[in-house]
């Protein structure tokens, strides 16, 4: 039994996070090739929970792939995946600083907008896998956006920090500001639900 895993993931928060529970892990990140963007694309009438759990499950198809591509010593392997999502609607990573408005403007409008005060899904997959064994567990959490206005929304997206990010917002960083309420689980509206991870961990061999 290998003692590290691979983290195919390019978040430096999931990085973190997996630091946090004390395992050894090398980063095994796409080849320049590689379309990852493309494994995200959602399918029309696509549920939230089965549209994260399906990309999770790609990405670790793409990754175990570039494991044997690469000739890399066997090791298991973790994937993961965030969305967000207010009722049915997915929302993934905004695609520049018009599209992170309006997301924010969606998940957070001010008083008298149709969303306003209403709870989103925040939905983290996890997948750990070698070649012969794979296991997945899905984190389910809600966040409730105090009312924004037009100039808090701009400010906040004028810092960067929304972009690369599902929902255009980070949990940990300005946006805290202006969270209301949440319930589930804090590390994984940050990207790696770190109780769902320990015990897929364990069930691969890791004493954690």
């Amino acid at each position: 039994m290998a003692d590290f895993i691979y983290l195919a993931s390019q978040s430096p928060r999931r990085r973190q996070l997996l630091e946090l529970l004390g395992v050894r892990h090398e980063l095994l990140l796409p080849d320049a090739d590689e379309d990852a963007e493309a494994l995200e694309a959602v399918k029309p009438g696509e549920a939230p929970s089965a549209y994260v759990q399906r990309v999770t499950q790609l990405k670790l198809d793409a990754a175990l792939a570039r494991l044997r591509r690469r000739g890399l010593p066997a090791a298991p392997v973790l994937c993961s995946d965030t969305t967000v999502a207010l009722g049915r609607r997915i929302y993934g990573k905004p695609a520049d600083a018009a599209d992170a408005r309006r997301m924010l403007a969606e998940l957070a409008g001010g008083t008298g907008t149709a969303t306003a005060g209403k709870t989103h899904r925040v939905l983290t997959a996890v997948a750990v896998g070698t070649a012969r064994k794979r296991q997945s567990m899905l984190s389910d959490s809600r966040v409730r956006f105090a009312p924004m206005s037009r100039a808090q929304i701009a400010a906040y997206v004028a810092t960067g920090e929304p972009m690369g990010k599902a929902g255009a917002y980070a949990v940990q960083g300005r946006a805290a500001a202006y969270i209301e309420h949440l319930s589930g689980s804090y590390s994984g509206i940050m990207g790696l639900p770190m109780f769902e991870t320990a015990g897929l961990l364990r069930a691969f061999g890791f004493t954690l």
